[in-house]
């Protein structure tokens, strides 16, 4: 796709990474079609930076210190419902996608994606479409496909993947062992595994849980 734009797409880049920053907006400023007009290192100064300078695009990582990449894009698209926010990440299990372009994404892209398929995306997403690649769009079916776990099922599960016992869970979530069971029954259900640890390793693989919450 060619852009017609007599001026070039300004685009903001949050990316904590400082070499990771430096060669992605060195890639966009050799494009005539592009210029980086902020780069910041967290979400929260995403945040402020998007309501300074309102760029034509916006690329976030996921994983960033102080606001993370998801809570930026949700407290952007609150304020700004029109932005243009491709996330650029390393991850790509299934519920970060799917919470990524729930809080308002437009795309998904992996870091080591090739820099055509960049401004591809950069293009499609300014002129109002949205860009989900082939294997990012499977996942994306399979986590909505899926039956979706309660903020509740979510506690416990993260705190199976500490290793902690339904007495231990019954404690931390003051609730009886009984109920700790019963969310469990319902985790295993829900995932289509038959124990704790197929629980806690399918949660790992498709991102409901982080080997951080160990």
């Amino acid at each position: 796709m060619i852009n017609t734009q007599t001026k070039p797409i300004r685009i903001l880049l949050a990316e904590d990474h400082d070499i990771v920053r430096d060669g992605i907006a060195a890639v966009l400023n050799s494009h005539e079609q592009f210029t980086v007009i902020a780069q910041v290192a967290n979400g929260a100064e995403a945040i402020a930076a998007y309501r300074t300078h309102q760029p034509d695009v916006t690329l976030m990582d996921l994983r960033m210190p102080v606001v993370e990449g998801v809570d930026a894009i949700k407290q952007i698209h609150s304020e700004f419902p029109q932005a243009r926010i491709i996330i650029l990440t390393t991850y790509d299990t299934d519920e970060d996608i799917y919470r990524g372009l729930q809080a308002g994404a437009k795309g998904y892209l992996l870091k080591g994606t090739k820099s055509t398929e960049l401004v591809t995306a950069i293009q499609q997403v300014y002129n109002g479409q949205r860009y989900i690649p082939p294997d990012v769009a499977i996942k994306l079916a399979q986590r909505i496909q899926g039956a979706e776990l309660t903020d509740r099922e979510l506690e416990v599960l993260r705190l199976m993947t500490k290793g902690r016992g339904s007495k231990e869970m019954s404690a931390a979530l003051n609730v009886s062992e009984g109920t700790v069971r019963f969310h469990i029954n319902n985790i295993l259900s829900k995932l289509g595994v038959r124990d704790r640890t197929q629980a806690v390793l399918t949660a790992l693989r498709r991102g409901l849980t982080r080997l951080e919450d160990i």
